[in-house]
């Protein structure tokens, strides 16, 4: 009988010291998972602001809509200068000013157009999934939106925001902890998730994690 209690004892130890190992090892999983996701997830984010950049350099607004700004990227195309030579310090001090230097052919300033996909990104670069949340398993959409915001002293500045919510991001991962998560951001007035921009304020752009 002695025996047989060492043994079921032994037995319970075993499955206590699982259940602390698994207690301590669900939240370092979970950040370490978080963490991954954040990371690609803010790549994205990066890129879209790159497109939307872009896009208001030609348009002098943003766009909210997928439709338009991935259109944008793949189809419309951006000046730019292509130099070729520079102004020497034989030709400075010879009086050579850099429009004279053009005239003669010892520079050269063409302005030509090139691709929007590959002056941004490259040509290679997998613009139609821009819009979505590169999370596995999951198709989903960042939310996009732009506007236009009025300052305290009345000026008008172009806005955009695009943003996924942590439910979209770390879908599939334990959801006990991704509502702590959210409800950690809510308590600190912080979205409960990823965004770059705002909708409401007009912050330079910058991403949520910078």
């Amino acid at each position: 009988m002695r025996t047989i209690i060492q043994i079921a004892l032994f037995f319970v130890a075993l499955i206590l010291a699982f259940f602390i190992y698994k207690s301590i090892q669900r939240p370092i999983e979970f950040q370490k998972a978080k963490n991954e996701r954040y990371k690609a997830t803010i790549e994205r984010l990066k890129d879209i602001r790159k497109a939307e950049l872009a896009y208001k350099d030609l348009y002098g607004v943003f766009t909210g809509s997928w439709d338009t700004l991935i259109n944008f990227v793949k189809y419309d195309s951006v000046k730019l200068v292509r130099k070729i030579g520079m102004l020497t310090d034989s030709m400075i001090e010879a009086g050579i000013t850099e429009k004279k230097a053009l005239r003669l052919g010892l520079i050269i300033r063409d302005t030509i157009r090139e691709s929007v996909l590959t002056t941004i990104f490259n040509k290679d670069y997998p613009i139609d999934e821009l819009k979505y949340v590169p999370v596995p398993d999951t198709v989903s959409e960042f939310h996009l939106g732009a506007t236009i915001f009025t300052t305290g002293s009345g000026i008008k500045v172009p806005i955009f925001e695009a943003k996924a919510h942590n439910n979209v991001i770390l879908s599939g991962l334990d959801r006990e902890l991704v509502i702590n998560l959210n409800d950690e951001r809510r308590v600190q007035e912080r979205y409960p998730g990823l965004k770059v921009g705002s909708l409401t304020e007009a912050n330079n752009n910058s991403g949520n994690w910078e």
